[in-house]
């Protein structure tokens, strides 16, 4: 007997690319009906697991859209463990931090390397706060107030909420900002470095234990067990290598506009999704749930 599937394409809806002639090319490869669940941003349709993307893709080549298959069982996931920095913000905060030292390349291409795998996080998050010695606290409370949302950050969190879902922040970026955003977003839980101050100033030290990829897995498993979930009813999204264990470890892991190394493992996974185009919206539609706004 094959496991029942969902075949979800998501873009863009600006792009017009995700139309009935994309929905056409689909339908001739699979022969089952699309549903639509968003107009131009997402269409679904029912097909087996023996489905996957290198069957639709090259009937897609091309087009700006996203194209997954997941499984109809715990599609509506009781969890949502979201990475905050390039994920549900725009900005990665630390190199924010350093555009007021006057090291902010520097500081950038450290933070590329490291969310590419080429860096230890713990060792990599060291010396860059290090490079932050001497900023003040009305520094970060600048940075804090031009941080954006991600396109689909606000409805993804109310969604997810209104339909019973507990919902986490867990972020190796540093707390000041995060609980700044988890209270704009209506985040449940939030967890994050520490950085340390001293009359005022950053010290350029952080506080252990720093919050690294195994330690944003372990998070996810704890969290998944205080509410009496098992892994399959977790989602959880990140853009960078700290993030890949807890995306493995997920029952659904989406790599969002995510890293090479990230973005390939994921397309990679059975449990794996890969959204480059959609925005964050698109991770209430892989799990069949309409956006109530946000």
């Amino acid at each position: 007997m094959h496991q029942p599937s969902r075949l979800i394409l998501t873009a863009d809806p600006s792009s017009g690319a995700l139309d009935e002639s994309a929905c056409h090319r689909v339908r001739n490869i699979i022969e089952t009906e699309p549903r639509w669940l968003a107009p131009g941003a997402a269409v679904q349709f029912e097909t087996e697991a023996s489905v996957t993307r290198r069957h639709i893709a090259p009937a897609l080549s091309g087009l700006p859209i996203d194209i997954n298959v997941v499984a109809d069982c715990d599609r509506a996931k009781k969890l949502l463990v979201a990475d905050m920095d390039s994920t549900v913000i725009e900005q990665e905060m630390i190199d924010e931090l350093a555009s007021l030292t006057g090291r902010r390349d520097e500081i950038a291409a450290i933070t590329l390397a490291t969310m590419r795998g080429d860096l230890d996080f713990k060792q990599s998050l060291r010396r860059r706060v290090a490079l932050l010695t001497g900023l003040t606290t009305a520094h970060l409370e600048e940075v804090a107030a031009h941080i954006t949302l991600m396109p689909g950050a606000a409805p993804l969190v109310s969604t997810m909420r209104a339909n019973g879902a507990v919902t986490a922040l867990v972020s190796g970026g540093f707390t000041v900002f995060v609980e700044h955003v988890a209270a704009r977003l209506g985040f449940d839980r939030h967890f994050g470095n520490v950085l340390d101050v001293e009359a005022g100033r950053l010290t350029g030290r952080v506080f252990e234990p720093i919050l690294d990829a195994m330690a944003k897995r372990d998070l996810l498993l704890d969290l998944a067990h205080e509410c009496g979930l098992a892994p399959a009813n977790v989602i959880a999204v990140g853009d960078g290598a700290n993030d890949l264990p807890m995306l493995e470890a997920a029952g659904l892991g989406v790599a969002f506009r995510a890293k090479p190394a990230v973005r390939t493992a994921m397309l990679n996974s059975p449990t794996g999704a890969v959204i480059d185009h959609a925005d964050l919206s698109a991770l209430l539609h892989l799990q069949g749930l309409p956006s109530w706004g946000g």
